[in-house]
């Protein structure tokens, strides 16, 4: 069913209630996302099995797992959100989404490491054009009163999918091998690619002016931009990295093998996670523009401890609690500082500004978290041994405080960088 086939550009008054079939488009973007995390975090749950059969170092998975997708996902993000700007958000969802779920699919024929490293970088071709055009659309959708917690909602799709990807990856993975969860996960997304393209179309542009000349200047000169993407970078540093780690961390610490490692994790991802992308949305919309920073940067400074505090107990229960609230407070920026951002710009390169921060935070959070732990976990090997895992993940926890100093900061420039 289309949700909206009328392309022609007409003068519009500013939205106060969300736009016919806005509420439809939400959920078919969520499942969207929730793939796009499902087939990132396959690879995370499946670290143990992909090394041991690959014969993969640390640092070799930490490459496949971050800089391999993170290089072209980071960098094709801009002229994809160009594209999308252009041409129509939902149709390069509807193909970015069939293109890293046949690469998705072909990571289970992976011989080696280059193999794969190859794979992930088509994954992250792929959903390059997956997050910025979304944002977007459903900015287009929902009023400015209500963006905070529609992309907040939309965030869902990130602790949702860790789950689904950790529980059904672990799973698959032990009743055939690790192959057989890449292959199943990537047809499921080749599945609903043409169902999303006859479901979705963008809503009637304002104007059909292009983006103003120099409005990527504009918005590369305000402050606002640069501590919200720096903040996340460090935020994502951590994320991301624990993301790929944790599961082998637990199993090292807690002794799990790999079902019972995908249901603990897969339970944190989704409670905690679920929990803090909502509350985070919901507080945002509530308490002013300053509080889309300021929130999450106590955010991160309150989960930094608390993560420390879950990794170092032998106790699984005792662990469970211990970073159920920090697995929340991790993702409560997904859904308040890309509302923020989609307001720095004008409506017609809303695509472009997201797309442009993603460029930062996920060259530098997604590119280098993963790696920084396997590359840290690996030097230290040699005094620590099995522990070597768990104290990279400590020493990443470090770029939470500078994270919560960005945003704390953007937290007094928003106001005069805001646009509606």
């Amino acid at each position: 069913m289309t949700v909206r086939a009328d392309d022609r550009p007409v003068a519009v008054q500013p939205a106060v209630a969300p736009a016919p079939g806005a509420r439809r488009v939400l959920a078919l973007l969520l499942l969207v996302y929730i793939l796009n995390f499902v087939d990132r975090q396959v690879l995370g749950i499946l670290a143990r099995p992909i090394q041991a059969d690959l014969g993969l170092s640390r640092t070799e998975f930490g490459a496949i797992g971050g800089l391999a997708f993170a290089l072209l996902y980071a960098t094709a993000g801009v002229p994809l959100g160009l594209l999308a700007d252009k041409v129509g958000r939902s149709r390069v969802i509807a193909a970015s989404l069939a293109v890293w779920s046949g690469f998705t699919a072909l990571c289970g024929a992976a011989s080696g490491f280059w193999s794969l490293f190859w794979c992930r970088l088509g994954v992250g071709v792929g959903e390059a054009g997956g997050t910025a055009p979304s944002y977007a659309l459903i900015a287009e959708y929902f009023p400015p009163g209500q963006r905070a917690r529609a992309l907040a909602t939309y965030a869902l799709g990130a602790p949702i999918g860790l789950a689904a990807g950790t529980l059904l990856g672990g799973a698959i993975a032990a009743a055939v091998n690790w192959r057989a969860a890449f292959v199943v996960l990537g047809l499921i997304g080749l599945i609903v690619s043409p169902l999303f393209a006859r479901a979705v179309r963008d809503l009637p542009r304002v104007s059909t002016s292009p983006p103003p000349r120099g409005a990527l200047a504009l918005l590369v000169r305000k402050p606002s931009f640069w501590l919200l993407a720096f903040g996340a970078s460090c935020a994502s540093l951590v994320g991301y990295g624990l993301a790929l780690w944790l599961p082998s961390v637990l199993m090292g610490a807690n002794g799990f093998d790999l079902v019972g490692v995908s249901m603990f994790t897969g339970a944190l991802f989704l409670v905690g996670g679920c929990a803090g992308v909502l509350a985070g949305g919901w507080m945002a919309d509530r308490m002013g523009r300053a509080a889309h920073a300021w929130v999450p940067g106590v955010s991160f400074l309150i989960a930094a401890p608390l993560y420390a505090a879950g990794m170092s107990t032998g106790s699984s229960v005792v662990s469970f609690a211990a970073l159920l609230v920090p697995s929340g407070l991790a993702l409560v920026w997904l859904g308040t500082v890309t509302a923020a951002v989609q307001h720095l710009v004008p409506a017609q390169m809303r695509a472009t500004a997201s797309a442009s921060f993603l460029l930062v935070t996920n060259l530098i959070g997604l590119g280098g978290g993963p790696l920084l732990m396997g590359h840290i976990a690996d030097r230290l090997a040699y005094s620590l041994g099995d522990d070597a895992l768990r104290w990279a993940a400590l020493y990443v926890l470090g770029f939470y405080p500078i994270a919560a100093v960005l945003m704390l900061v953007a937290a007094r420039t928003l106001s005069r960088d805001w646009m509606d």
